[in-house]
């Protein structure tokens, strides 16, 4: 028996959300996961570059037991008492790797949804959202990834997941700038502080309350200040050449709500009331020129549904 799943891509933070906002793009990896018939046939991992984009990455992704899929689906079978010893895992990546579209997260919560269809269901969506938050490391990815369109969550110390679906303006456009550099989510972290200051905290904590008040009155005035943050984008900002001259260039371009990081980086999303659009792709484009940064532009709509079996 086999079992394949469709997960999105996703975008984390959206500026002052850090490690709780998160929101599904219509961008998919497939997963499929089969018990192999042969016995002693061990642990069998493919990766498969579905859309032939360039991820170089792929090739020093793990086809072992050190494989973050295989990592969550082992902790799948330990929460029933059982070990993995036969299975073939097929990973189709449309996803680019290390560009902070959630790509890790797509394909954990794939493999854990397809393992516990191959099981007989012996997990809730609870234990499964439990077990791929304690991969991931953070639930901003992982939950629009199982469940669609924008959420806020909470990894809490018992290790739940606590999460809303929040609604979303369809008049509010998505434009995703994907540089031609990977962003190793690792090193976007490393440069984090470990404490911050009171007032960079209070801040953000007023940005994330307009941020839900603006998703639920359709505010963009009020969402153009919800987008501001203390917390991340500040330090990751050398991480990412021409960022910050790319958000004040955009400051007051026609349409523009706000520009923020696409989670870790080096990606950028640019929320827009749909208008606009050359002269934004225009300065996107000439700015990263400068730095001899190539773009691939993808203008989307919120991924409503999330993971989902297709056979």
């Amino acid at each position: 028996m086999k079992v394949s799943v469709k997960t999105p891509a996703t975008i984390a933070n959206l500026g002052s959300g850090f490690d709780s906002f998160g929101l599904a793009l219509p961008l998919y990896n497939i997963v499929s996961v089969e018990e192999t018939v042969l016995p002693g046939s061990g642990i069998e991992i493919n990766i498969i570059n579905e859309k032939n984009n360039e991820n170089s990455s792929l090739v020093n992704v793990p086809t072992d037991k050190n494989n973050i899929v295989y990592k969550a689906i082992e902790l799948l079978y330990n929460f029933i008492g059982q070990v993995p010893n036969e299975l073939k895992i097929t990973i189709k990546t449309e996803i680019p790797i290390s560009r902070g579209l959630g790509s890790s997260a797509s394909v954990i919560v794939g493999g854990l949804i397809a393992a516990n269809e191959l099981l007989g269901h012996p997990a809730d969506k609870k234990v499964l959202m439990s077990i791929a938050t304690e991969i991931e490391g953070h639930p901003d990815n992982i939950t629009p990834a199982f469940v669609g369109g924008m959420t806020f969550s909470s990894w809490e110390e018992d290790g739940s997941v606590i999460y809303r679906k929040l609604p979303w303006n369809d008049d509010w456009k998505l434009m995703v700038c994907i540089p031609d550099y990977e962003l190793n989510t690792d090193i976007s972290r490393s440069v984090l502080p470990k404490e911050v200051p009171m007032k960079d905290a209070i801040y953000n904590l007023k940005r994330t309350a307009m941020f839900v008040d603006a998703l639920y009155t359709k505010d963009e005035e009020l969402l153009k200040l919800a987008l501001k943050d203390k917390l991340h984008q500040p330090y990751r900002e050398k991480l990412v050449p021409g960022l910050v001259d790319i958000t004040n260039n955009l400051k007051h371009t026609n349409g523009v709500i706000g520009t923020v990081l696409c989670g870790a980086g080096p990606s950028i999303l640019i929320i827009y009331n749909g208008i606009g659009v050359s002269e934004i792709k225009e300065i996107v484009s000439n700015t990263w020129n400068y730095f001899n940064v190539k773009t691939n532009f993808l203008n989307l709509p919120i991924e409503k549904e999330g993971a989902i079996k297709i056979f």
